[in-house]
């Protein structure tokens, strides 16, 4: 971690309504991490270690984890479980994948296997009910893979019955605006891990500037094309958002990519559900 930088652990709360939420669920408390990047270099044992303290210590009805557990080596997720079997939730803990965890052709088994074991159940184009059948949880394919295909599981849930979405990268918000997703719960994008006062995230700004400036200038600008091609939405990089008639909660993640972070920090989200 010596050339990156990262900071502690910030926790974000916020409650958020939830058309049609049953009374029994007023009140239920989701904690959301995401991006951990454990692969020696990315995410120090530290500030893990922060993060599941910070987990358990807002007693969770629900952990979710939005996907990208390793960076490319599936290898690490068998040491990185062994820290988080550590995490403690009234129902249960469910994941998604990231594309970093599909980087090679084992590694979607390795990382599913590897968190199958410490009780995480792993949701890849599934639907299921830990809440339940009056709120399912619904997780999905990368949007990078092939096989992210969302109509024949969304098509299974009623319209009438709200329902919340794990889907590692925020662009796949727009596809869903077909569908009724009361809350969908990303990471992918850190944040922008570089936010500009005033601007906000450099990803954002270097997108308007990609229209601007000649591709000999972008060039002596560190990372402007690997930011750029994260995702489209950038607007989308952090926080909640109003998409079409559903909401998108972007976390900014665990772990940190070069050049680091500066002013976004790494995050454990803790969501209340309200009736709305």
């Amino acid at each position: 971690m010596n050339w990156v930088f990262a900071g502690s652990v910030t926790v974000e709360k916020m409650t958020i309504a939830i058309a049609d939420l049953p009374a029994s669920l007023q009140g239920t408390k989701i904690v959301q991490l995401s991006d951990f990047h454990y692969d020696g270099l990315r995410l120090s044992e530290g500030l893990l270690a922060q993060a599941i303290e910070a987990s358990n210590q807002a007693e969770p009805d629900l952990v979710v984890m939005t996907g990208d557990y390793v960076t490319d080596d599936p290898s690490p997720v068998h040491q990185l479980v062994q820290r988080l079997k550590h995490l403690q939730s009234r129902v249960g803990i469910y994941a998604v994948l990231g594309n970093h965890d599909l980087c090679f052709h084992s590694s979607k088994a390795q990382v599913t296997d590897a968190l199958t074991s410490i009780g995480v159940e792993v949701l890849w184009n599934a639907i299921a009910y830990p809440l339940g059948p009056e709120l399912p949880l619904v997780g999905l394919a990368d949007f990078w893979s092939r096989e992210f295909d969302p109509a024949p599981v969304m098509n299974q849930l009623s319209p009438q019955t709200p329902c919340i979405v794990l889907s590692h990268n925020p662009d796949s918000a727009e596809p869903l605006r077909q569908w009724r997703v009361d809350l969908q719960l990303s990471g992918h994008t850190h944040g922008g891990q570089i936010i500009i006062p005033g601007f906000g995230p450099a990803p954002l700004v270097f997108k308007i500037l990609e229209q601007y400036l000649p591709k000999s200038v972008q060039r002596r600008i560190p990372y402007m094309k690997e930011c750029v091609r994260v995702v489209k939405h950038w607007e989308w990089t952090k926080g909640l958002h109003q998409v079409g008639q559903n909401q998108l909660y972007v976390n900014r993640g665990l772990g940190t990519y070069p050049p680091g972070r500066l002013f976004c920090p790494p995050e454990v989200t803790v969501i209340t559900l309200a009736q709305a």
